[in-house]
């Protein structure tokens, strides 16, 4: 009826809703990025019921599972080999947020570098070497948000194919 395909359209869009913030939530270190695209998915499967949505909800925290370890993985070990503790990048991060505060857009990207940059030189001590652990850091943080994203971006693309093809 066309109720049931109103309440379909609403809580699809909610859920497209929430997992679009997810996502953005990969690159604001502020919002639980991967955690809100599965609960956007969750939404819609838990109130659509069928299922091929239930089939698409395991296999969508799979790959955000997948997603989020791996970038996780391949993060840590890049700092790793190269000796790079994690406080650093914390450091970087809280800066990130802190720019972003006060220069919204391009603040978070340029407090994260500034942040990472000031922290590696106080553990380093030399500039030339802040700037070569600096670049590294960042590059590993940079590769493992990438994958991270491109699973958000496949789960929450699905979640929008099948929202579309039912409401």
């Amino acid at each position: 009826t066309t109720l049931e395909r109103m309440d379909a359209a609403l809580l699809g869009a909610i859920a497209i809703v929430v997992a679009v913030v997810g996502v953005c939530g990969v690159v604001l270190p502020v919002l639980p990025g991967s955690l809100l695209v599965g609960l956007g998915l969750a939404l819609w499967s838990v109130g659509h019921r069928s299922p091929l949505d239930w089939l698409l909800f395991g296999v969508g925290v799979v790959v955000l599972v997948i997603g989020s370890l791996t970038g996780a993985l391949l993060t840590t070990r890049h700092l790793a080999e190269r000796r790079i503790p994690h406080w650093p990048v914390v450091v970087g991060l809280v800066a990130g947020v802190a720019g972003m505060v006060l220069l919204p857009g391009p603040g978070l990207l340029i407090g994260f570098v500034a942040g990472l940059f000031v922290a590696e030189l106080v553990r380093v001590r030399t500039p030339r070497a802040a700037l070569s652990t600096s670049w590294v850091a960042l590059k590993s943080v940079g590769l493992g948000m990438l994958i991270e994203l491109a699973c958000d971006l496949t789960v929450t693309a699905a979640l929008v194919v099948r929202v579309l093809t039912v409401a």
